[in-house]
């Protein structure tokens, strides 16, 4: 295999050539082939020239999962430009500063953005191109309308390398702003060839993707893994408790991707004879369940359960194979490709010198494999700080077994796992501590019911002022994506910190410090129903 020659545009069309008549897009009761999606895909790359896009452009896409979102990712690609996909989440500085920095040239919004984006435009200089996924706005492009109309007369083929970037997927870092994963064309084809044996997929299986099209899992995993096992992809516009399972069954899915949320969502739903009444044989999500809840859901949906390690930089990692005795809570063992020529995954646990650690010896987990990315974009010290000598530095803590299995202890660093999203506690203290009111804050993850986290702040006051646990909130509602406002806030005099100034967050979680009084918001703070639309990354998005 060329890996140097690997691009979406051959993948895609190479399936496609193989099965054009069948389906490959289910969107609620309508099924495109692939010969039709393919068709869509030509046509809406013919539209980003005509707006302008070329090879190496970025493109910023803030829209909810639809037909129109692959078409238009899949012919951004065709082209060779690069997707800027934006959490519909975010408010107006979070999406600001992601279309700013990645120097996008043309955005694809849903029609409820226009605002943010004729705003963003005024400080944006690249940003020359707008249009919506629906009726348009003064200064918007109809994209949909564009498509019509279009001249689809062949253009010349633009040339695509594995290297060639497809997406910048952005993450949480302890900095506070994002960090731009260049994803390449080679990682994604790779991806899409290695998930169907991942999974013990059949040529013509059935992939229901709920997770949105703005995370690295729904874009690797489900869109490259239909491709690559010449099956479906079955769209759907977000994660519902209620219609998850009356949707699997109706359009016969047999593999979906989930974030514990989710699995926990099932395990405590009301059960029901009909429960076992589907076609799905396996389910690939993060993190590990308990070994209660796995079990639960097994036997009641008759199903396997698969965890692993993933991330935004790199989609390949650390898996439980499928074929051996699992062990209860492991992050399981390097994944690989199923061609022999492609290099294997190698994963190590090393201490802060970068030293082999022994087994049952906690360090970071360090990982090295043919799909990891290209580095951080624009941001050169970052990327030689997580890529050194080829391997991928986590920045996760781990140990491993005798065995060689591997097992997730804790992050390195301060990023907040909640509801599938990653949070940094650094944004969250930044947006506190412009309060008025505030003196200090200090943002930490408590254990949250639904097996991730849930946000704490603590904060100091200021001398005289008495901010009260809503107003924190609300401020932090209006410039923060729902998912990131704390759901408690504890009132203290002091936050203990070390010699050197730095708050002392291992003393904040363990609670070894002057506790104060501590509200708790509630769920209704933050609606998980809205949270759980987010998919799952880590430190990086975790895949």
């Amino acid at each position: 295999m060329d890996l140097d020659k690997l691009n979406v545009r051959d993948f895609l069309e190479e399936a496609a050539a193989r099965n054009p008549d069948q389906p490959f897009l289910i969107w609620q009761d309508e099924e495109q082939t692939y010969a039709d999606f393919v068709a869509e895909v030509d046509t809406a790359a013919a539209v980003w020239r005509e707006l302008g896009v070329r090879k190496g452009d970025r493109v910023a896409f803030m829209a909810d999962n639809s037909p129109g979102f692959l078409h238009a990712w899949l012919g951004l690609a065709k082209i060779g430009g690069i997707l800027v996909a934006i959490n519909t989440g975010f408010k107006l500085d979070e999406a600001s500063y992601l279309v700013e920095h990645s120097e996008a040239v043309a955005a694809l919004v849903d029609p409820r953005h226009t605002g943010f984006f004729t705003t963003i435009q005024r400080s944006a200089p690249t940003l020359r191109a707008l249009s919506t996924l629906g009726a348009a706005d003064s200064g918007f492009t109809d994209f949909t309308q564009a498509m019509a109309q279009v001249d689809r007369a062949p253009r010349a083929t633009v040339d695509l390398a594995g290297d060639d970037v497809i997406s910048l997927i952005y993450t949480s870092g302890t900095t506070g702003r994002p960090k731009g994963v260049m994803q390449t064309h080679r990682n994604y084809v790779l991806t899409g060839q290695a998930y169907p044996y991942w999974m013990g997929m059949n040529k013509g299986d059935r992939i229901y993707a709920c997770l949105p099209l703005f995370h690295i899992n729904s874009q690797a995993y489900s869109t490259m893994g239909a491709i690559g096992a010449e099956g479906a992809i079955v769209l759907a516009p977000r994660f519902s408790a209620s219609g998850f399972w009356p949707e699997v069954r109706r359009h016969r899915v047999n593999v979906f991707n989930f974030i514990g949320a989710m699995a926990v969502i099932m395990s405590k739903s009301e059960p029901s004879p009909s429960d076992a009444d589907n076609e799905v044989r396996v389910a690939y999500g993060v993190p590990a369940l308990p070994q209660d809840v796995r079990e639960q859901v097994e036997q009641r949906f008759k199903l396997d359960c698969v965890s692993g390690f993933g991330m935004s930089e790199t989609t390949f990692g650390l898996l439980e194979p499928r074929d051996v005795p699992r062990k209860p809570g492991t992050m399981g063992v390097p994944r690989h490709h199923p061609d022999p020529s492609v290099p294997e995954t190698e994963a190590r646990v090393v201490d802060k010198n970068g030293n082999d650690l022994g087994p049952g010896q906690v360090g970071e987990l360090v990982v090295k494999n043919a799909a990891m990315m290209l580095g951080y974009f624009k941001d050169p010290e970052r990327t030689a700080e997580a890529l050194r000598d080829g391997w991928l530095y986590t920045g996760d803590s781990a140990w491993r077994d005798e065995d060689g299995w591997f097992y997730f202890v804790d992050r390195v660093k301060d990023i907040i796992r909640r509801r599938g999203e990653n949070v940094s506690s650094l944004e969250v203290e930044q947006t506190l501590d412009a309060h008025p009111a505030v003196r200090q804050s200090a943002v930490i993850g408590v254990p949250s019911e639904l097996l991730d986290e849930d946000i704490c702040a603590i904060v100091v006051p200021q001398p005289g002022q008495t901010p009260t646990a809503a107003e924190l909130i609300e401020w932090c509602t209006r410039r923060l994506a729902r998912f990131k406002v704390p759901r408690y806030i504890e009132f203290v005099t002091a936050i203990p910190m070390t010699p050197t100034s730095k708050i002392e967050k291992h003393r904040l979680r363990s609670g070894d410090y002057a506790r104060g009084e501590r509200f708790d918001i509630g769920e209704a703070a933050t609606r998980l129903s809205s949270s759980v639309t987010t998919g799952p990354t880590r430190s990086s998005e975790e895949a």
